[in-house]
């Protein structure tokens, strides 16, 4: 396996474990990770998770709370109708109130 598949598959775990109705970052996770400066490595795993049904990529935006990877989903606004379904407010695909949905996983599984 290599070692980018590795760090994929550490992203995956951790993006599974976003409760539903909450959201994190590229960089929340990779910092998790041990790897603070691999957001962008985060984003590409995201990227690549389409295609796997267990892992919530539409609960991981950029820090600012804007659906960078909406273009990575089916349909034109499925990020931004799957995050309303659990309750989340985007508005010209921006998150708001991102600090009461915010899911830091350094603070809640360290």
């Amino acid at each position: 396996m290599k070692e980018s598949d590795n760090f994929f598959d550490k992203v995956y775990k951790v993006a599974r474990l976003i409760p539903f109705g909450k959201v994190t970052s590229y960089g929340a996770i990779a910092t998790y990770l041990g790897a603070a400066r691999s957001a962008r490595m985060v984003g590409w795993a995201m990227n690549k998770a389409h295609n796997l049904d267990d892992v919530p990529a539409h609960r991981v935006v950029n820090r600012k709370g804007l659906l960078t990877g909406k273009h990575h989903f089916d349909g034109t606004n499925l990020m931004q109708q799957l995050l309303e379904s659990e309750g989340i407010v985007v508005i010209e695909n921006q998150i708001q109130n991102l600090e009461k949905v915010f899911w830091n996983p350094t603070d809640e599984l360290s």
